[in-house]
């Protein structure tokens, strides 16, 4: 019975690692994580502002 109880711990101690994780985890992404391709999107053109080569320098 006592090597049943040493695998019981482990059994125990994942189990609450798991309910801890699923709890504490996000449910709702938050805004910038709504829309990939929109992200790409906006650091293309903050890219494409900040360059120095060619037609994307600003100053």
């Amino acid at each position: 019975m006592g090597a049943l109880l040493w695998l019981l711990i482990p059994l125990v101690a994942g189990i609450a690692a798991s309910v801890w994780a699923w709890g504490t985890g996000r449910r709702n992404p938050s805004p910038p994580d709504h829309d990939t391709w929109e992200d790409l999107g906006r650091y293309q053109r903050l890219r494409t502002v900040l360059s120095t080569n060619g037609h994307g320098a600003r100053w």
